[in-house]
């Protein structure tokens, strides 16, 4: 599915193919939470970077969590420098992905058919967590990849 993405004000727009289209995993780790989250958690997509098209890459800046034992994360968070909108994740350990957060998305994304909560260990308290009959849980990172998770659902696009 070819995904259109932007930044709150435009700078930004961006194009990648993505095999995981569906904004099924919900993280409510505190890195996540706190650079792209709204509602406590944050969406990201599966997709090819391999793909991804740019306009205003001069208006991106990227940011590495520094992680609990004082290191860096090798996973770089790119934002919009002049709005602040989270626009997607890429981590050079698995160069072929990029994850996309569903948030600055325009195309239309489909409907999950069941949600996994991840890093549940890591939510706030204020932060409600609505589970539903189908939906999964996960303390830390679930076993079932983006991808495994699109072909148990017959979603693989």
């Amino acid at each position: 599915m070819q995904l259109e993405g932007s930044c709150h004000c435009g700078a930004v727009r961006f194009s990648v193919q993505s095999h995981e289209p569906v904004p099924f995993m919900r993280c409510y780790c505190s890195i996540c939470r706190k650079t792209a989250g709204t509602g406590g958690f944050a969406i990201n997509l599966g997709a090819d970077h391999r793909t991804l098209k740019v306009q205003g890459e001069d208006q991106l800046s990227v940011y590495r969590a520094r992680m609990d034992d004082g290191s860096t994360s090798s996973g770089q968070r790119h934002f919009c420098r002049q709005c602040g909108t989270a626009l997607w994740l890429y981590d050079p350990q698995w160069p072929d992905l990029v994850h996309p957060h569903a948030g600055a998305i325009d195309t239309p994304l489909p409907s999950p058919p069941a949600v996994t909560h991840m890093m549940l260990g890591s939510k706030p308290e204020w932060v409600a967590v609505v589970v539903d009959r189908e939906d999964r849980i996960a303390d830390t990172y679930p076993e079932e990849s983006l991808a495994d998770w699109h072909q148990r659902h017959h979603l693989t696009r």
